[in-house]
């Protein structure tokens, strides 16, 4: 038997040898198409190729290009497992021409695989043209030799294929199998084309039309080819069955789900099986590629996958999560294919393990509800539509999985009823959000979010990603374009801007689209599950329905994403350094600096810094892995993660681990923000500073990275310069320092000694007489505030003198000192005197004992003032 390994292998060696680069299958998540929810075929990841947007350096290729299709236009889920050939996972094998062969060649090609490589018999093939194309018929007759009656001319636009309204187009040449006059069925075109004996295995786009906005069509400078087999239906043919669910692949999975439940694989429970191999498959490979369980977007449509699986698998009567148990025998199928499988394996079952726990609760209180609700209906009555609202509200049940869960009894769900309910709610949320206060300044987000559904980040693998503008508001209300120079905030169906959240900044970077639109972005915030950017137009008018391109100031991210990640590092040392009464209180992660607030009574010495700072850079050097799993909040916490300060946690988190402590992590964190790959991607860390911001609040602010290397070359600058300055080598500033220091003691001292000789040299001759009292009253100069008590002990010590006052000017304010010797109590105040000198000053108070007193003022320039305050109070006596 030929397997689907050896299909795909023969089909891209095959084209391999005839030049054609073989390319690696594109993620699910198309980053180059925001119409599409997943890739669908092969030509997806090749799109701006096609139409000229993005050059490569080869004209033809080959692929074997994983698809999903379950969502949006394109989505199969409903008749997964009960049909033949319906999958919500599958593998296009396609190759392609940009501008290099055309028609003759891809039918050459298509003819010579089929019926040398796959031995194919020529009679059980024919083909079906576009009526219009003449060229077709020709080509196929010449290298084929297919007669007239096998080639099919069909008039519609089954075999005229478009990229969308506008761009490339052009006729399809598909290839037919008969399966033979036992299965009922007739040719493409008949009134029985809709039989299962005539299956289409390949299709030969020949694109060689643009579709341009007037409607008009013209011929292609470069026609181009693209071609796409479904990998599952040829190896049914291949392997003589008529079913995709019995090729290799397929019927192993199935066979490790009746294994592993114990029940048969064609018994009573054939759907089931098929659905669980079917939607493991395409689980797996969407947890592979980046998407994560949720209740939005691409996220919600994986949850709907594996919660369908689920509810099969309880009923078989698994009594324990199954999924992902059944991974192995995935992995041991396609894993030589498709590496990443084996890549992201421990991500993959854990999360399928997590999903169908968390889901196995809320399955059995929603299918005993929804048993009790049938159970009053009639037989095949349908299920009101407000009941299935409640399940899907309620207990998470997608609406598809009710209507999956009643098929077997023949029942239809009310969807105007459903429909209605759901608009019901939506009400009384909008009325919600618009009685909360300032909140209802801003309802138009809610009108937007409630039109087009919320944002999906693409920012933890991507920074740069296509997108569809839903929304332009500018001047506070929304708009159909806005021109250069506006300022406006922009809303995008799917984007790699990261909106601040927990700490980290918004992201800023740029947009551009049709006709030169740039729009410059300074910042992202998240309002309802929208991602808004704000910025200016720099270019081009922005419109809503234009496809854009996002793209992230990379030099900012890596920033900011080292300081977060550094935040992370951080907490866990000031943990093991200060306790585990530790715990975050607010944070802020910029590009050029983080700054972390933490429970902690007291400051924190000198060496518990050192410490904390070696400790996070002992890390950044480990350069171990960062790792993120997704987990429900309550699992996280009990596995020792620490949820964040300020954070809103939903039904699942991203569990953040990194660095290494033995068998543990170093770090492990509740967080939604973005990360480094590897720790020793912070590259160096270094405190800036500690201090309090509140009662049991110490801040630490701290860089990271080049922000890091610039500090550390600033301070290296300062101290050359002041190394250069003192004339030593920066290794000896610090001596050299100490002994400037002393030595400026030592002169303090001296000059403060010279003072009081020069202030008490000249005493007798500068005393006057007032009221009895021999006064010396001194304007001192810039005499230190702090030396005037000396001086005024001196002046008095020498006997010349009963009342001393000396005032002096150090820095354009006024010091005022009062003295009395034993003659002048009783008769003088100390504190009286320096109030009434400070009050000319423009000082308040003053005060000190009966004997010395000190007080000052602003207003340093006016010292004879003041003097002459202390003469006017003194005569007064």
């Amino acid at each position: 038997m030929t397997s689907s390994n050896d299909i795909r292998a023969t089909f891209l060696d095959y084209f391999a040898r005839t030049g054609h680069q073989v390319v690696e299958s594109s993620p699910l998540v198309p980053r180059n198409d925001p119409t599409l929810m997943f890739a669908n075929s092969g030509m997806v990841q090749f799109k701006n190729v096609f139409t000229g947007a993005e050059r490569r350096p080869y004209s033809t290729a080959t692929t074997a290009q994983k698809c999903v299709r379950a969502g949006g236009k394109h989505n199969d889920l409903d008749n997964v497992g009960y049909t033949a050939r319906h999958h919500t996972f599958f593998e296009m094998l396609g190759n392609f021409s940009f501008g290099n062969y055309f028609k003759e060649q891809a039918i050459e090609h298509a003819w010579t695989l089929l019926t040398r490589d796959f031995s194919l018999p020529k009679d059980k093939l024919l083909v079906t043209v576009y009526s219009e194309d003449e060229e077709a018929p020709v080509f196929w007759k010449k290298i084929a030799g297919i007669s007239d009656s096998r080639i099919i001319r069909i008039p519609t636009s089954d075999n005229f294929w478009r990229m969308g309204d506008t761009g490339p187009c052009g006729p399809c040449s598909e290839i037919f199998y008969d399966h033979g006059d036992k299965i009922w069925g007739g040719p493409p075109g008949s009134p029985d084309e809709n039989g299962d004996r005539f299956i289409e295995i390949w299709n030969l786009v020949f694109m060689q039309f643009l579709e341009e906005p007037a409607g008009t069509r013209n011929p292609l400078p470069r026609p181009s080819i693209d071609t796409g087999m479904g990998l599952e239906r040829f190896a049914a043919i291949l392997q003589g069955v008529h079913d995709n669910y019995d090729t290799d692949t397929l019927r192993a999975l199935i066979l490790a789900s009746a294994d592993a439940t114990g029940q048969g694989a064609d018994g009573e429970f054939r759907i089931s099986h098929r659905v669980v191999a079917d939607h493991l498959r395409a689980g797996s490979f969407l947890i592979a590629d980046g998407v994560l369980p949720s209740n939005e977007g691409r996220g919600y449509v994986l949850r709907r996958i594996l919660r369908r699986a689920m509810r099969h698998a309880h009923m078989m009567g698994a009594k324990e999560p199954l999924l992902y148990r059944l991974f192995p025998a995935l992995e041991r199928q396609m894993g030589v294919a498709y590496p990443e499988l084996g890549r992201a394996g421990a991500l993959i079952t854990e999360t399928l393990r997590l999903e169908e726990q968390k889901f196995r609760g809320l399955l059995e209180r929603g299918l005993g509800l929804l048993a009790e609700e049938t159970a009053r209906l009639a037989d095949k009555e349908t299920l009101p539509g407000a009941i299935a609202f409640k399940l899907y509200d309620t207990y998470g049940f997608p609406l598809d999985l009710t209507q999956d869960a009643l098929r077997g009894e023949g029942r239809a769900v009310d969807l105007d009823g459903f429909n209605a309910a759901m608009a019901e709610q939506k009400t009384r949320a909008r009325a919600a959000w618009a009685g909360t206060g300032e909140a209802a300044t801003e309802t138009l987000w809610f009108d937007i979010k409630e039109r087009t559904g919320t944002s999906e980040f693409l920012g933890y693998d991507t920074e740069q990603a296509e997108g569809e503008l839903l929304a332009v508001v500018t001047g506070g209300v929304e708009a159909i374009s806005a021109g250069p120079g506006a300022e406006v905030s922009v809303v995008l169906n799917q984007t790699p801007f990261y909106a601040e959240s927990g700490g980290q900044v918004g992201d800023a970077g740029v947009i551009t689209g049709p006709d030169g639109l740039r729009i410059a972005i300074q910042d992202t915030q998240k309002k309802l599950g929208l991602f808004i950017h704000s910025g200016v137009v720099e270019a081009g008018h922005p419109r809503p329905g234009q496809a854009v391109v996002a793209t992230v100031d990379h030099t900012r991210r890596s920033a900011i994403r080292a300081h977060h990640s550094a935040t992370h590092l951080l907490h866990e040392a000031l943990r093991r350094k200060l306790g585990t009464h530790v715990a975050q209180k607010g944070s802020l992660n910029a590009p050029d600096r983080l700054r972390f607030d933490v429970s902690h009574n007291k400051p924190m010495e000198p060496a518990e810094l050192a410490w904390v700072e070696a400790e996070v850079n002992a890390r950044i050097r480990e350069n171990a892995e960062v790792s993120t799993r997704l987990m429900t909040p309550e699992a996280a916490v009990a596995e020792g993660a620490m949820a964040l300060f300020g954070e809103k946690y939903g039904e699942e988190v991203r569990v953040v681990s990194m660095g290494r402590d033995g068998e543990r992590a170093f770090s492990v964190e509740l967080c939604g923000g973005t990360h480094v790959r590897r720790t020793g991607d912070i590259g160096l860390f270094r405190i800036v500073s500690e201090g309090g911001v509140a009662a049991g609040v110490r801040r630490v602010e701290a860089v990271t990275g080049e922000a890091a290397l610039a500090l550390i070359d600033d301070s290296m600058a300062q101290l050359r310069e002041a190394a250069a300055v003192l004339k030593v080598n920066p290794a000896d500033l610090p001596g050299r320092i100490a002994t400037l220091l002393e030595e400026r003691r030592k002169l303090e001292r001296d000059v403060g000694e010279l003072r009081k000789k020069l202030a008490t040299g000249g005493a007798a001759a500068e005393v006057e007489e007032i009221g009895g009292l021999r006064v010396a009253l001194r304007d001192l100069g810039d005499t230190p505030a702090k030396d005037l008590r000396g001086i005024a002990e001196a002046i008095l010590k020498a006997g010349s003198a009963d009342v001393v006052v000396l005032a002096s000017n150090e820095g354009g304010k006024a010091s005022i000192v009062a003295g009395l010797a034993e003659a002048a109590k009783g008769r003088a105040d100390a504190p009286s005197l320096v109030r009434a000198a400070a009050a000319a000053v423009g000082g308040k108070g003053g005060g000190g004992k009966p004997e010395m007193a000190q007080a000052g003022g602003p207003d340093g320039e006016r010292l004879a003032d003041a003097l002459a305050a202390v003469r006017a109070a003194l005569a007064m006596g």
